[in-house]
Formats: C-alpha cells, structure tokens, sequence
C-alpha cells in the first residue's frame, strides 16, 4: 500500500494517518479480544519451517551476532520529477518479468519505465518514460495483475475506485467502485488454480476480495468487526492461501482466502496503526507501523514476535515497505528523507541511505514515501526507493 501524505498536500488529507491513529484507539481493544482465539482454525496447515529464535536487547554481543551489511549497494541512477507540482511517489511496482517499473502518487499519473534504460550512465538527460497513463484521481497503490505479462496493472485511488489499465495502450480495461468512495488505501493480486484473485482495503473499514473477470465482490470483511480502516492487503506471494492485513487498529491480520469468517492470526503488538504486512516467507510477515517500528511474526507458532526494528523515523505517514525474501532484507523508508535497511537476523539497521543532496531546511521537509526490491535472485537484487520531492533513486544490489 504505497499511500502517502506529505507536507505539500492539502490539509484534509495531510491529517489522515492521525485519524486513522486515533479512530483504532476504540476499536483495537475489541477486535485483539474478539479473534483470540482464531489461530487455532483447523483449516490453516503452516509449513514447519525452522527461524531462528528471538534476539532479545539484554543478550550479550559477541562478533557473530553485531548487525553486518553483507551485499554491496550502490547508487545506479536518479530519475527527477517532471512535474511542477506536488508529485509525491505513493506506489513502485515491477512487473512480473522485473523489467518494468512502474509509479505513482499524487500526481495522478501511471509513470512506467523500462529498467534497463534508467541504469544507462552515457547521459544523465537520455531517460524517457516507458508510458504515462493519466488517471482521474491521486493514486496510493499500483499493483500488477500476475496473468497477463505485465500488460496490465491495477491501481488504487482516493476515490475509492479500483482501476485496471493496459500500459500498452495506456487505457482503463477494467473499473470496480465498491468502497463508497472511500480511500483505498491497498491492492493485490493472486492466482490460485489459474484464476486471479484481486483484494483492496480501504478507509471504509473493509477488505473485498473480487474476481475481475466479472467485478463482483467476492467477500467483504470487517476485521475486529470495527469501523477503523484497511491500509495495507498482500496475499502469501508463495502460493498458499493467506492474505495480510494491515489495519488501522494497530493490529495485522492473517485470513484463510477459502474461508473469510474469522483470522487465522491476530498480531497484536504495535502502539498505533499497521501501515503494511508483508510476507518475508512461508511462515514468517513483517509488519510495519506509525509507531516508528517494523516487527517479524511467526505466524506459524500463533503470531510470536521474533524480532522488532528500530531506528527509521515513522510517526505520520506511509513510508513504504518492501521485502525481500530471498535475500533475508527488509527496506523500510523514514521521515527523515532516508533509506533503512535492516536484515532478518538483527534488530538495527545494517545500512542507511540519504537521498537527495538538498540543505537542512528542504531535507527537513522531505521524506521517502514508497521503496521496493526488484527480485531477481539469492545474489543479486535492485533496490528503489521515491521520496515525497517526486524523484526516483535506483541501487544494485549484490552479495559483497
């Protein structure tokens, strides 16, 4: 769900996270005490996949366990904004063949490039937009659907309107409004027995699960039974039937997709509202909060925490998550205008990045607002971040 708010929009969106933050403070009570239960649903089989076990802050440091960067990031290209106005990146994606990058945000506008020319260095002026699909409304999350090769992405907007464009002929194919025009704040896509399945969680308090071969709600769920909004939707991206749900009463969710009566797992454990839930694995979700942490579930011991990161800035806005699972990385943004990357094993980031070479007072204003990895595999990976300025930056990444 790469929403965000930043300093140059309007104020009646610029305040949403706080309410979102203090909305879930009287529903987050009910909803942890209502699904307590629910991990013992007899229809959910975990893998049994060995973690290691929880670091703890009290436990003695010795060589083989201080925080280590072991890849190389480096900075491969910057793409600047090209709009006048506020361009604030909400949303990066790459398409299923890792070629295709696509944006959006604040702008209202589907920016899409070929990869491969963004990391020419002949010429700092030579880059060129794939496509650039104007929507009707700001865009807080893209998505790509996994069966058509990259020809078609799904958005999210503040319309409350999910919208499916052909990127080639850069025009909507498919449209579904059945959140009452509220924010959507998420979507996702899934295959299962060769049919997709697409999610979107909004600010109307509900996820829907939908089949856009016909448009029609599937399911709507109300997690906690309450009214606080969905930020965040991801379904397991290995092949098994869960879906992640970040709400805003400071609580994630892990569903059955064959079975939406209650959640398999509750995590109970942040201050104030999940802005994202991602699958690092099989058995293991990183979720990450305005209360300035990332925290690693074991959702297969019934929600155990194993480890929470500190030390990126988050208190008001989306500041992206991504994970990269083969590679044992989580990179979460900051409202500080940096780049934390933190690795599985520890609970410190083990490298932090700048972005923009701006003075104090700008940087102050500043913040990056989505982050992605390009997954290709166990040795190499790219990494992008956007910030709320509108600019791109793209690193290699490589084991070191």
């Amino acid at each position: 769900m790469e929403a965000l708010l930043c300093s140059e929009i309007p104020n009646k969106i610029r305040s949403s996270i706080n309410d979102l933050s203090s909305s879930s403070s009287s529903s987050s009570s009910s909803s942890s005490s209502s699904f307590s239960s629910s991990s013992s649903s007899s229809s959910c089989i975990w893998p049994r996949i060995m973690t290691s076990s929880s670091s703890s802050s009290h436990t003695i440091m010795d060589k083989h366990n201080i925080p280590r960067l072991d890849w190389d990031l480096s900075l491969s290209a910057v793409v600047s904004s090209s709009s006048t106005g506020s361009d604030a990146i909400g949303a990066i994606e790459f398409d299923p063949s890792g070629e295709i990058l696509a944006t959006g945000g604040i702008a209202r506008k589907i920016r899409s490039y070929r990869l491969a020319s963004l990391l020419r260095n002949d010429d700092d002026d030579h880059v060129v937009e794939e496509s650039c699909i104007c929507t009707p409304a700001k865009l807080s999350s893209l998505k790509w659907r996994p069966d058509l090769s990259g020809r078609v992405i799904g958005s999210g907007d503040y319309d409350g309107v999910v919208t499916e464009y052909d990127v080639e002929k850069g025009v909507p194919v498919f449209e579904r409004d059945e959140h009452g025009g509220r924010r959507i704040w998420s979507v996702d896509y899934t295959l299962q027995n060769g049919s997709v399945i697409g999610a979107s969680g909004s600010d109307d308090g509900t996820f829907q699960m939908w089949d856009p071969r016909n448009g029609g709600s599937e399911e709507t769920v109300r997690p906690g039974g309450g009214t606080a909004a969905i930020c965040s939707v991801e379904f397991d991206p290995f092949g098994g039937y869960f879906l992640a749900v970040g709400c805003a009463d400071r609580n994630a969710y892990v569903y059955d997709i064959r079975r939406l009566v209650d959640p398999v797992v509750v995590l109970d454990g942040h201050t104030k509202t999940v802005t994202y839930a991602r699958f690092m694995d099989q058995r293991t979700i990183v979720t990450g909060s305005t209360d300035g942490s990332l925290k690693l579930w074991d959702v297969a011991n019934g929600g155990r925490v194993v480890r929470t990161c500190r030390g990126h800035v988050n208190s008001r806005n989306f500041v992206g998550l991504s994970v990269w699972g083969q590679g044992g990385l989580v990179v979460s943004g900051s409202e500080n205008n940096q780049v934390f990357v933190y690795d599985k094993r520890w609970e410190e980031p083990v490298w932090v990045y700048g972005l923009g070479q701006t003075d104090r007072f700008e940087s102050d204003r500043r913040f990056v607002s989505s982050v992605c990895w390009r997954q290709v595999d166990e040795d190499l990976c790219t990494l992008v971040a956007g910030g709320s300025d509108g600019v791109l930056e793209i690193f290699s990444v490589q084991r070191s």
